[in-house]
């Protein structure tokens, strides 16, 4: 199995594909892990990754100014439906519109949009950091072997918020209910950062790689 790590100079691609050959070594899969962007290798890999560290437009802006790279990454996804996994802000750009700094169009793969966390009047700290429990959902195949309250390591300021709660397979709770992971159909992401969750967070990479659509 090829997997891709995008790389559009977010940061966090060591971590992400550290975490990935160990969730591949753990389930005994034979994998090849890359780190690029590099359209012509994202088209034949069998999934991707999509890391996020910093702001949502220059996550964003940084993907634009690849050439072919925002293109490719549609095609994997609407055309060929290939499994793609967004941490942190690699998940909020499946929005439609994220506005922080400024407002800027994301992927709109899921009718959403980003905002920055209600911080109660400043009685919340803001970034959200830390270990924070998950409220699971619905049952679906990320979540396999993982139990319901279970850990897991943040570190955002804005939120992902979508009306259309079937996708959404978890949420935290900061202050207010907060979306912790979004499903629809080839598209699966995490708020929180699978790749530093220890245990649990291997698992669920695990799982992402087992999955079979």
């Amino acid at each position: 199995m090829s997997i891709a790590v995008i790389d559009y100079g977010s940061g966090n691609l060591k971590s992400a594909a550290k975490a990935l050959e160990a969730a591949a070594n753990n389930i005994n899969l034979s994998s090849k892990i890359v780190v690029t962007a590099d359209p012509k290798i994202i088209k034949q890999s069998d999934r991707i990754v999509l890391p996020g560290q910093g702001s949502f437009r220059d996550c964003y802006m940084g993907i634009k100014k690849i050439p072919g790279l925002s293109e490719t990454l549609n095609e994997f996804v609407l055309v060929e439906k290939k499994p793609i996994f967004g941490i942190c802000v690699g998940m909020q750009l499946f929005a439609k519109t994220g506005f922080e700094s400024q407002e800027t169009k994301g992927f709109g793969w899921i009718d959403a949009e980003v905002r920055k966390i209600n911080n109660m009047n400043k009685k919340l700290k803001l970034p959200h950091m830390g270990w924070n429990e998950i409220e699971l959902k619905k049952d679906n195949f990320l979540f396999s072997n993982i139990k319901n309250k279970s850990h897991m390591y943040f570190i955002h300021s804005y939120e992902f918020m979508t009306r259309q709660k079937d996708y959404v397979a978890a949420t935290t709770n900061y202050g207010n209910s907060i979306i912790a992971s979004v499903f629809k159909e080839n598209i699966v992401g995490t708020q929180f950062h699978p790749e530093k969750s220890q245990k649990n967070g291997l698992l669920i990479l695990e799982n992402f790689l087992k999955w079979k659509l």
